[in-house]
């Protein structure tokens, strides 16, 4: 199985960063290539994807700055994305890191697409908080 890791930094403070992604209706906002469409559905989060429409849950610790995503096509058959949201030395800014993983059944050609795919999401990210922080 293999997995890969990308990364932001923020000009924005941890706590801040934190509480956008780990809203579940954020989601569309700069997840937009993976996430279509949000819904909730007798009181599941369902979201409409690339690779069709799936279930989506956030578990989240806002002390340890982790958001664990998880992502599947039953709400008791969902794969982890673990991402972190940590502090910069200095303060005033942040690290977000998403890691992914390569599910069974899925090409290594489709992995890296939706790998780039990711890399361009974290840009909306940074582009979210630059007009924040303006």
């Amino acid at each position: 199985m293999n997995s890969r890791t990308a990364s932001a930094v923020l000009h924005a403070p941890k706590e801040d960063v934190f509480s956008y992604l780990s809203k579940t209706e954020n989601l569309p906002k700069w997840a937009n290539i993976f996430c279509k469409e949000l819904k909730v559905v007798n009181g599941k989060n369902k979201i409409l994807t690339p690779l069709g429409e799936m279930f989506f849950e956030i578990r989240s610790d806002k002390e340890t700055g982790t958001i664990d995503m998880f992502a599947g096509p039953t709400d008791n058959q969902m794969s982890i994305f673990p991402v972190r949201v940590l502090d910069m030395p200095g303060g005033g800014a942040s690290v977000v890191l998403f890691t992914m993983f390569q599910t069974p059944g899925l090409a290594d050609e489709q992995f890296d697409a939706q790998y780039e795919q990711l890399k361009r999401e974290l840009q909306n990210i940074k582009t979210e908080f630059m007009v924040k922080c303006t």
